[in-house]
């Protein structure tokens, strides 16, 4: 069974395209409920990050790649002024989930994509691998036609698929998002344009590894 992999991931984005070509995905996330749960080709992992260890199930399967989405509630930039009234618990949690994220990336053994908004991890660690923003990718997905800056560490061979965009009028919804419970899922959706385009530059090299 070949598999995908996406660490810290409530939804399905990022996999979609892998899952209708016929490879599993395995979501692992604090969101989940408990435990193991299949529907189809999709596994979704209620688990802490922090203390979740890969079933022998999964480490015997093939896993072509991995997606990380750390979460960036004490990293990012955009919330730098509220960074002293956090304290240093907070950031430390951060960095360790992060961290978490790296040391299971490269724990799989295969081409991987961490992603994070721009964030202190460039100062603590190093600079992204690469950058974009959802309207880099409308060819894939015209509804994604907003500004997000985005940052990817990436490895182990992993193709960053190159810009194809198709729109004109770019707006800045992640930005505008009103206050919700759900608006932390909303900032930090994975756009549809971009998951078919890291599939595109990526399913032929996972699949001949």
């Amino acid at each position: 069974m070949q598999t995908v992999v996406a660490l810290y991931s409530k939804t399905d984005a990022i996999v979609q395209p892998w899952v209708r070509a016929g490879f599993h995905a395995v979501l692992v996330d604090l969101q989940h409920p408990d435990g193991e749960h299949t529907d189809g080709d999709v596994t979704r992992i209620g688990a802490d990050m922090l203390d979740w260890v890969p079933p022998l199930w999964l480490a015997r399967t093939s896993v072509r790649m991995v997606f990380a989405f750390p979460p960036c509630d004490h990293l990012a930039v955009s919330g730098a002024r509220w960074f002293a009234g956090k304290g240093l618990g907070k950031l430390a949690h951060s960095i360790r989930l992060f961290d978490r994220a790296v040391f299971r990336c490269e724990w799989f053994g295969t081409p991987y994509m961490i992603e994070n908004p721009v964030s202190t991890i460039s100062s603590y660690w190093r600079k992204p691998d690469h950058t974009f923003h959802p309207w880099q990718y409308t060819a894939y997905e015209a509804s994604d036609n907003y500004t997000k800056k985005t940052c990817l560490w990436t490895g182990n061979g992993f193709v960053m698929p190159k810009p194809k965009a198709d729109c004109e009028d770019i707006d800045d919804r992640i930005h505008k998002a009103a206050p919700s419970p759900e608006r932390a899922n909303f900032r930090s959706a994975t756009p549809l344009g971009f998951s078919r385009a890291v599939f595109a530059a990526n399913h032929k090299l996972a699949m001949a590894a």
